[in-house]
């Protein structure tokens, strides 16, 4: 118990002592670019009703899933036959270093051309950025897999999907699930950039359409919630990783103890 709240004292230790500092700094602003804390909070409750949260935030949030879902599994099964084939791999890696440099921003113009300027557009530059933290990871972790443990699998008669499922990609899950938690992060910046451009609603578009209006308090509480959503998606994401990798932990943990 005592463990447990040390551990919930250090996690919301440093958000209080930066909204603390953030309510100090700002509480005698005149400055109309930088309201008071108290001035965004006030006005958070009216600007984002459950009218708007139903009209902007939730596409917003399909879009993002639908955009990072078509990465992972694009990346996952690219990077696991990327990973698997050396031959592949000397083919591929000069193309996937040129397209891993060009930032998924300036694609944006490029994809409205073939895709328009609705969803199919924002899921796209969504995908394009997302995918390369999950491929390049996937790569990098298939490629690690324990040879006398693929020897072993091969020697048990463990061969085609079952040595796949049970052998490679839960050896390579480690470094899978670190190229999706940062996927995620990326794809919330790229969901923002992509509302930006041509659209009718959603996060970006909103704060975007605040700013344009001169009114700088609510595009501050979109600002907030963004923060909010970023934040319930990593705990959303870290239940995930906590459940699927389970036998990681359990394994790190028994052979510190044996130590």
């Amino acid at each position: 118990m005592k463990h447990l709240a040390l551990r919930l004292f250090f996690v919301v230790a440093l958000p209080a002592l930066l909204v603390a500092g953030w309510w100090f700094a700002s509480d005698d602003s005149t400055d109309v670019y930088w309201p008071p804390l108290r001035t965004i909070l006030t006005a958070f409750p009216d600007v984002w009703t459950a009218q708007r949260l139903r009209d902007d935030v939730l596409p917003s949030v399909l879009r993002l899933s639908a955009g990072y879902a078509s990465a992972a599994v694009a990346g996952i099964a690219l990077g696991t036959v990327i990973g698997s084939y050396r031959r592949v791999r000397a083919v591929c890696e000069p193309v996937l270093e040129f397209l891993r440099a060009v930032p998924p921003p300036v694609l944006v113009p490029v994809i409205m051309l073939f895709a328009g300027i609705g969803d199919t557009m924002k899921i796209a530059v969504i995908a394009s950025g997302c995918i390369w933290p999950v491929l390049l990871n996937t790569v990098e972790g298939v490629r690690a897999v324990d040879s006398v443990m693929s020897e072993t699998a091969r020697s048990y008669g463990i061969t085609g999907f079952a040595r796949l499922r049970h052998v490679v990609l839960r050896s390579a899950s480690p470094q899978i699930f670190a190229g999706l938690r940062q996927a995620l992060s990326i794809g919330i910046i790229l969901m923002v950039i992509s509302e930006m451009f041509a659209a009718s609603n959603g996060l970006g578009f909103t704060i975007v359409q605040f700013q344009r209006g001169f009114a700088i308090p609510d595009m501050w509480t979109g600002i907030l919630l963004l923060g909010l959503l970023g934040v319930l998606l990593s705990l959303l994401f870290q239940l995930v990783e906590r459940r699927a990798l389970g036998w990681y932990r359990g394994l790190r943990a028994s052979s510190r103890r044996s130590q």
